[in-house]
């Protein structure tokens, strides 16, 4: 089992920034890849960010790609989540998930890639 509590969210105003965490216990957390996600009221989940064991790839979605930014710490058992140039839009809950394995291939934004999840952390962007 890894448990994983997400922290840093809150409000911001558009153009903004944020910094959110994922701490990790349990596990080794440098056995698995990590990925953010999000869910607006509404809306499925969907996919925000991954980053490989070593933080050798990641990956982003369309809609974030050179405004966020994904990174981890092993030594910490922490993943983070870079937010930039923040936009309404951007709104949601956002989640971290954990991935045993570290080849998703073209699976890295599908939600069953990941077995494990936090309960997420609310980012709420003004205009």
């Amino acid at each position: 089992q890894v448990q994983l509590v997400e922290s840093g969210g809150g409000l911001v105003q558009a153009g903004g920034s944020l910094l959110l965490s994922c701490a990790a216990s349990g596990r080794t957390f440098s056995n698995y890849a990590m990925g953010w996600f999000r869910q607006a009221p509404g809306r499925e989940r969907e996919f925000v960010a991954r980053i490989s064991r070593r933080s050798t790839t990641t990956y982003y979605a369309d809609s974030v790609e050179g405004r966020f930014t994904i990174s981890r710490d092993n030594a910490k058992n922490t993943v983070y989540l870079q937010m930039k140039s923040l936009i309404p839009e951007d709104t949601a809950v956002y989640s971290c998930a954990a991935d045993r394995g570290d080849s998703p291939g073209a699976n890295y934004a599908n939600t069953r890639e990941y077995e494990y999840w936090g309960q997420g952390t609310q980012v709420t962007v003004s205009s």
